[in-house]
């Protein structure tokens, strides 16, 4: 009687329906670190602001973490269900993602901490990139309503490793992985319009993630000028062109964007914001516009503003037990 009033108490019923989705909030936040450090170089931010930013974000990682090993210990049989879901799937490699953004972040403070949360990231994110294509080859529980967004976070997420890997030295290795999100990016984003255009529209909790488009390009942009020794070249201008045309798309559509109540798909909003503000920083201080000098403060703003909102709301969703509530 008692193990089954621990198990059904508020704070078990929290845990076990702790979402694995979690880890797009550190994405995100580590993001705007990033996107803060970047500030520091080009628009001359004072550097404090990012080095909090990162201590804040490294506790949140491990408070992440720590829920959902808890999880995992005591509901394996959750934690496999999401593991075999067809959507959330995707949100798993959020983990060793979130891992490799550490190791850009902290690549200033101790470059071997950075060496290895890069090298514990790329292992993971292989193998959870292998896992999932070839979930997505041979299970037939995939169908198109399945395809979100959300696909890109396994594979094109390896266009993250060049931007730690080269500084550690690692140029052809980042190569491989750089390649693998390039050429996946392609052929997920054609499934992708051709699920939105042909067949029924998202659903309101999924559509937050359609900013997630904006993500490939934008950190191809800055992973590809990494490997180009800093050089902007045709391509790159490509891969920036891109990722500004789909943040214009994106933002003329804000008013549908606002409607939708809080869900923790809202964080789909963070990283590619955080992402698309570094590659104009990127870009400014490569080019010396001034116009994306001014596009350097007002991405920033936005970036930092929506992931504080983020931030609040999903503090306020967290306390009401909002989030930890079975689909």
């Amino acid at each position: 009687m008692a193990d089954t009033a621990t198990s059904s108490s508020p704070a078990s019923s929290k845990l076990q329906h702790f979402p694995i989705a979690f880890f797009a909030m550190i994405m995100g936040t580590t993001g705007l670190t990033l996107a803060w450090q970047k500030a520091a170089e080009v628009l001359q931010l004072p550097a404090l602001v990012s080095q909090v930013m990162l201590i804040l974000v490294a506790c949140l990682f491990l408070a992440v973490c720590l829920g959902y090993v808890l999880k995992i210990l005591r509901f394996p049989e959750m934690s496999l269900k999401e593991f075999h879901h067809p959507i959330k799937i995707s949100f798993f490699p959020a983990f060793s993602i979130s891992l490799l953004l550490l190791s850009v972040a902290t690549v200033q403070v101790s470059a071997d901490l950075s060496l290895y949360l890069w090298a514990v990231g790329c292992v993971m994110h292989l193998g959870f990139t292998l896992h999932v294509i070839t979930q997505w080859i041979h299970h037939p529980k995939f169908q198109i309503q399945h395809s979100t967004p959300a696909w890109f976070i396994p594979v094109v997420g390896n266009i993250i490793v060049p931007i730690a890997g080269v500084t550690h030295g690692f140029v052809e290795l980042s190569w491989f992985f750089f390649s693998i999100g390039i050429v996946y990016w392609i052929v997920l984003k054609t499934l992708i319009f051709n699920r939105v255009l042909f067949h029924d529209p998202l659903p309101e909790k999924l559509l937050p993630t359609l900013f997630i488009l904006i993500a490939p390009p934008a950190v191809g942009f800055i992973s590809y000028t990494k490997l180009n020794a800093g050089e902007i070249d045709g391509f790159a201008r490509i891969l920036f062109y891109s990722a500004m045309f789909l943040v214009l798309l994106l933002f003329t559509q804000l008013e549908r964007f606002r409607r939708i109540p809080f869900f923790l798909s809202w964080w789909a909003y963070s990283f590619p914001l955080a992402a698309s503000s570094i590659a104009i920083q990127t870009m400014y201080l490569k080019t010396g516009s001034s116009f994306f000098g001014l596009l350097s403060w007002v991405s920033l703003v936005v970036a930092s503003l929506v992931i504080a909102l983020l931030l609040f709301k999903t503090f306020k969703a967290v306390r009401s037990g909002g989030v930890f509530k079975p689909d």
